[in-house]
């Protein structure tokens, strides 16, 4: 059974923000999973001990975008909130060798012309 905190929440808060779906299952405890954008789980982080307040805190610390009402409209720069960039898509070696390769190149080519 959910205490009335988080049965709050669930209520009234989940519907306000974007991209946060209210799971029901008979019997579990609370939690709040976070999915990938693959749909892999990411971490579980149990509710059951917060209030209200504190979960809401949670929520929009992980960049859950809060609209104004259920059916306010998500501004472009949330429609994938909370997602954040992956930082496996540029590693810290790839801007440098993609910068240095072409600029060697270009050095090595000026005195020929």
């Amino acid at each position: 059974p959910l205490c009335p905190q988080v049965k709050a929440f669930v209520t009234q808060d989940i519907p306000l923000y974007h991209n946060l779906e209210m799971k029901h299952l008979p019997g579990a405890d609370p939690e709040l999973v976070l999915l990938s954008h693959r749909y892999e789980e990411l971490e579980r982080i149990p509710l059951s001990d917060m209030t209200r307040e504190e979960i809401n805190q949670l929520v929009q610390e992980l960049g859950f975008y809060r609209k104004e009402t259920p059916d306010a409209p998500v501004p472009e720069q949330f429609r994938s909130a909370p997602a954040r960039p992956l930082p496996t898509r540029l590693p810290p070696q790839a801007p440098a060798a993609d910068g240095e390769t072409p600029h060697e190149r270009e050095q090595g080519e000026h005195p020929d012309l």
